[in-house]
């Protein structure tokens, strides 16, 4: 027997009640129905497997990662950017926000699913031993998943029932409500997922105390959320990966640091499986497109053209000056392994002469160099005072030292944007800085500073872990986010960091010069998208975030 369906569910306010049916495209040749497939071994597998699935259009997708790393105080817009609302906080941030819709959308829709298969797998044909392995998944994602949805848009519907028909009211769940359920989801998670799992990318023990310990330090449960970190740290044999840089070699993103990830792949097939059905541009496909976003158009400049190495750029997202300024360059080797100073001439056709295949084209730097020296080098020089003014905001948009640990070399052409790169979700890092944050807010000062130097430690160039600590009476909250800048810059924590620590405010008015004219406490949620709204019956009951008009 086949089955050939393709169906989105219209899951409470997963989607726009009034165009519900323009998602529904279903060829059931089988005539099998959705309960009689889920009740079969292959089905409640099936159910499963598809609760991970929409973490893929999250991680390493353009409007994921501007929805977490620009308007922040490390990046702002470039001059390719699709939606610059959300890195402005401008008038145009509302709830007509398509990939803020987008978003709620599939996390609604995510949640749904998850729901679903907790519901159906006591009753399922798995073996009685996988049963709980597997709920233990559902529950993990599902809080996942809610952890999003809270943080994003605060005090909106939550549901932990399959809905399996239109629904026309929504209520506020109070957020600690949400909590509740995402610290009962990951404690089962913890009781009944093994250590580790054969099936690369599947969700275990380690990744679910790992995402607990994070869910804590954001409840401000210090204790609880050292005491995870911990565990993630000693019980499990990871390892932070000796050197920074090699955390990012595509051939190695399978390595001992990292805790959970979520798994994309070099089939260009299988990668365009999860096209959107209405060829949305800004979804692309279902690769891991990072490696196009942060970078300049370097191909433009003289003794260059794109190639595979350097990489295809969008240059959607540019660092503020605050970003770079934030690393010293002579001590800490994740400048080096995460920007990009130096292009070098793949080109002879348009270079300058005197210029040689291999010979340096372009150089960036967050230095200001004086123009006479300028002028006298062969190469192009991107200073700071070419891409910033004296204030630090940005003169130009597309000329800028470039983020490049997302870079995917082994893309076949250099058009391709599929990505085979798995994103990191979980590293081990964070446990360590989790601990010192928790440790730190509980006032022992030395446990914060030894697990804090840990990380510090790993970062240093040879000969400068001692350059790298901090004594004890040094550190503080500012120096917390600071490090985790310098190590998780463009990984999809930011704006969750700086909300968390209640610094989004403070911190974008002082280094982010294209939003702090803008950023008010109330962005601290993301407007409900505008259609959901409309959708509902019970409006006066459930309305826009405030803050927002629209």
């Amino acid at each position: 027997m086949k089955i050939k369906i393709k169906i989105i569910v219209c899951a409470l306010l997963a989607g726009v009640f009034a165009s519900c049916e323009s998602f529904l495209e279903e060829d059931n040749k089988s005539g099998l129905t959705a309960d009689a497939y889920y009740a079969t071994l292959e089905g409640i597998e099936a159910l499963v497997n598809s609760c991970y699935t929409p973490m893929r259009f999250w991680y390493g997708k353009e409007n994921g990662i501007a929805l977490t790393e620009t308007g922040t105080d490390i990046f702002t817009r470039g001059n390719g950017m699709e939606n610059p609302p959300v890195a402005l906080y401008n008038s145009d941030l509302s709830g007509a926000n398509d990939p803020i819709e987008f978003y709620w959308t599939r996390f609604y829709s995510a949640l749904n699913t998850c729901n679903a298969a907790v519901e159906r797998i006591p009753d399922s044909p798995l073996a009685e031993n996988l049963k709980p392995v597997r709920e233990g998944e559902a529950r993990f994602l599902r809080a996942f998943y809610l952890w999003h949805i809270v943080e994003t848009w605060g005090d909106v519907h939550l549901f932990t029932e399959e809905v399996k028909s239109i629904q026309e009211t929504a209520t506020r769940t109070p957020i600690a409500q949400f909590y509740d359920q995402i610290f009962e989801d990951l404690e089962f998670a913890v009781n009944n997922l093994p250590p580790s799992s054969e099936d690369y990318g599947r969700a275990n023990k380690a990744a679910a105390e790992a995402f607990l310990a994070r869910m804590y330090l954001t409840r401000g449960e210090d204790a609880l959320a050292s005491r995870h970190a911990r565990n993630v740290i000693s019980d499990y044999g990871f390892s932070l990966v000796d050197n920074y840089a090699d955390l990012w070699g595509i051939d190695n993103v399978r390595n001992p640091e990292i805790v959970w990830l979520v798994n994309f792949t070099a089939d260009l097939v299988l990668n365009l499986e999860l096209e959107s059905p209405e060829d949305d541009i800004l979804l692309r496909d279902g690769g891991n497109n990072s490696h196009l976003f942060f970078l300049m158009t370097y191909d433009q400049l003289p003794g260059m053209k794109r190639d595979i190495q350097n990489g295809r750029p969008f240059a959607r997202f540019m660092p503020t000056a605050h970003l770079l300024d934030l690393f010293d360059e002579n001590m800490d080797s994740r400048f080096d392994a995460t920007f990009q100073r130096v292009w070098y001439c793949n080109n002879a056709d348009n270079a300058p002469e005197g210029m040689q295949v291999g010979d340096t084209a372009i150089y960036a730097t967050k230095y200001t160099i004086p123009q006479a020296e300028k002028d006298s080098k062969t190469y192009t020089v991107i200073d700071r005072s070419r891409t910033y003014d004296d204030n630090d905001a940005p003169r130009v948009r597309d000329r800028y030292v470039s983020l490049k640990k997302f870079l995917d070399p082994s893309r076949q052409t250099i058009s391709q944007q599929q990505g085979k790169r798995d994103a990191f979700v979980i590293r081990l890092a964070e446990m360590y800085l989790i601990v010192a944050e928790a440790e730190l807010n509980l006032g022992n000062m030395g446990d914060a500073t030894e697990y804090f130097n840990e990380v510090r430690r790993r970062a240093a160039l040879p000969g400068h872990e001692d350059d790298m600590e901090i004594a004890e009476g040094a550190l503080d909250i500012d120096m917390i986010l600071d490090e985790r800048t310098r190590e998780f810059a463009g990984e999809q924590l930011r704006w969750f960091d700086l909300k968390r620590t209640d610094k989004l405010v403070e911190r974008v008015r002082a280094w982010n010069p294209d939003a702090s004219p803008n950023i008010q406490s109330y962005h601290r949620l993301r407007p409900i998208p505008q259609a959901q709204l409309d959708a509902v019956t019970n409006k006066s009951e459930f309305q826009q975030n405030d803050g927002y008009t629209r």
